[in-house]
C-alpha cells in the first residue's frame, strides 16, 4: 500500500505548483473569459491547473483526475485526484485574498485528503477527516453553543434566493451575531481555523466539494449538503460547529 505521507508531500507539491502560477497572475491586468454556466475563467486558473495534472500523471499516472477547468482523466487505479486551481475566481479577479487553491485524493471515491492553499498569505491547510493542520499546527473549530453567539458566513446571497429558500435563510441571518459575505474556500478555512461558526454554500460543484469535506471533519466540525445529507452526494454545502449543525438545518428547511 502507498505510503500515505507520500500523498501529503505531494499535495503540497500541488499547491506550490499553482501558487507560483497564481502569485505571477496577482492583481495584475489580464484578461477574463466567460464559460458556458456565466462563470468566469482566466489564464491563472487553467495554467495553474494545467501544471497540476502534468504533475500527477508524470508521478501517478494511474490516478484519475477530476478537475474545474479541463475533462475528466480516468485512471487505472483505486486514487483520484480532484483539482479547483482557484476557488473563488472572481474574489482573485477583485484582487482580494478569499479565494484558494482546493486538492483533494479520494479513493475508492471516499476524499482522504484535502487541502486548501491561500499562496498569497502562505496559508497552507491540510485535512485527513481526524486532524487539520495550518502550516503544520493542528486547528480545531471553536466552542459556540448558541446561534446567537455565531458567526455565519456565505459566498453569495443572491445564490440562496436562486437555489434554496431565501426567507429562511434570512431568518437564520437575524438569529446569529455576525454575517459576512468571506466566502468561496475561504470561509470553510476561517470555520477550520477557529474564527466562524457557520459557512453555507446553497449550490457547489464536487471539485469545490471534495477538498472541504476532510478539512472541516478534520478540524472537529460537521459538514453536510443543505438538507443535512452526505455532501458528496448533494451540491451544497453547510459547515458548522457541532453544536450548532442541527439548528442551523432546521432553520433552513422545517
Amino acid at each position: 500500500m502507498q505510503d500515505y505521507f507520500e500523498f501529503q508531500k505531494f499535495a503540497k507539491h500541488l499547491s506550490n505548483i499553482s501558487g507560483e502560477v497564481i502569485k505571477k497572475y496577482f492583481r495584475s491586468k489580464i484578461q477574463v473569459d466567460q464559460k458556458n454556466d456565466k462563470s468566469p475563467v482566466t489564464i491563472a486558473d487553467k495554467k495553474a491547473e494545467e501544471l497540476m495534472r502534468e504533475a500527477i500523471l508524470k508521478t501517478y499516472p494511474d490516478h484519475g483526475i477530476i478537475g474545474e477547468e479541463f475533462d475528466d482523466h480516468e485512471g487505472s487505479s483505486e486514487f483520484k485526484w480532484v483539482l479547483d486551481p482557484i476557488d473563488g475566481t472572481k474574489s482573485f479577479i477583485c484582487g482580494t485574498v478569499n479565494f484558494g487553491t482546493l486538492i483533494a485524493l479520494l479513493k475508492n471515491e471516499e476524499p482522504i485528503l484535502g487541502v486548501f492553499n491561500q499562496p498569497i498569505l502562505n496559508e497552507f491547510l491540510l485535512g485527513d477527516n481526524k486532524t487539520t493542520f495550518l502550516n503544520e499546527k493542528i486547528v480545531k473549530v471553536r466552542n459556540c453553543d448558541k446561534l446567537s453567539d455565531a458567526i455565519l458566513l456565505t459566498t453569495d446571497h443572491l445564490n440562496v434566493e436562486k437555489y434554496q429558500n431565501a426567507q429562511k435563510f434570512d431568518s437564520l441571518i437575524h438569529k446569529v451575531k455576525f454575517y459576512r459575505g468571506w466566502g468561496d474556500c475561504y470561509g470553510y478555512y476561517l470555520l477550520s481555523t477557529g474564527f466562524a461558526d457557520i459557512m453555507i454554500d446553497p449550490i457547489m460543484s464536487f471539485w469545490d466539494i471534495a477538498a472541504i469535506v476532510p478539512i472541516v471533519r478534520g478540524a472537529g466540525g460537521i459538514i453536510t449538503d443543505y438538507h443535512g445529507n452526505d455532501p458528496l452526494q448533494g451540491n451544497s454545502i453547510i459547515g458548522a460547529l457541532p453544536r450548532i449543525h442541527s439548528q442551523v438545518i432546521k432553520e433552513l428547511n422545517s
